[in-house]
């Protein structure tokens, strides 16, 4: 099995094989949590237009979404575990745009299969890679604001990494190093209370979930976020 290892939008539509778009810092943390609460599907959606005509279209669709970190106006949440963390998702479907993860998954286009990468649930989509038996797998970093490297995103990667090699990694490192890292200061700035510092712990729940995420494109070419199984 070969790994290639690729950032931002450009190295998603690079990727091929199995491709693992990283969003930890919220994207794809956020969207483990509404599948925890119950939502049946996230769909994954590039603009905050198209965002709000599905709003429109879709019976009870919940809104969920940011730019530079902050909730879109208008929206019914912003990218924030913390926001949802109790929030009843039963049968409902989340329609969720971001600055890095969801352009990433809407720009993978060559991938043979597509799932998310966080820590919340990195066992699990590794367990659902490795059931395909893949010839190569791409790691797709994405990073702040899909145009500079992360600490986050880069440290997930080696994490997907060690778990698809079956090498060694020190989980209990991740929070040490992320707490000093100046990708992680927005938690903790009072000036940025769209940022709350219980992401960062809710992020960072280390194979919390046993749920991998597979994004499959439905009949009408949207992408949705499902929840895969043992």
């Amino acid at each position: 099995m070969k790994i290639h290892e690729y950032d931002f939008v450009d190295g998603a539509r690079r990727a091929r094989g199995s491709v693992v778009i990283i969003d930890v810092f919220r994207a794809f943390s956020t969207a483990c949590y509404a599948f925890a609460n119950g939502a049946e599907s996230v769909i994954a959606i590039d603009e905050i237009e198209k965002a709000r005509q599905l709003k429109q279209e879709i019976p009870g669709a919940v809104l969920i979404g940011e730019r530079g970190g902050k909730k879109i106006e208008g929206f019914d949440y912003g990218n924030s575990p913390t926001e949802i963390e109790n929030a009843a998702f039963t049968g409902k479907t989340i329609v969720l745009t971001t600055h890095a993860g969801t352009q990433g998954l809407v720009n993978a286009a060559s991938a043979d299969k597509l799932f998310t990468g966080s820590f919340v649930n990195a066992k699990a989509a590794v367990r659902q890679i490795l059931k395909f038996a893949p010839s190569e797998v791409s790691l797709v970093r994405m990073g702040w604001q899909a145009a500079e490297n992360s600490d986050e995103d880069d440290l997930c990667a080696e994490y997907l990494k060690s778990l698809l090699l079956d090498l060694p990694f020190d989980t209990g490192s991740v929070k040490p190093i992320l707490k000093a890292s100046p990708y992680s200061e927005r938690f903790f700035d009072p000036a940025k209370p769209w940022n709350p510092p219980r992401d960062f712990d809710l992020c960072l729940e280390i194979d919390k979930f046993g749920f991998a995420l597979q994004a499959l494109v439905d009949n009408d070419g949207l992408i949705r976020l499902m929840p895969v199984l043992e």
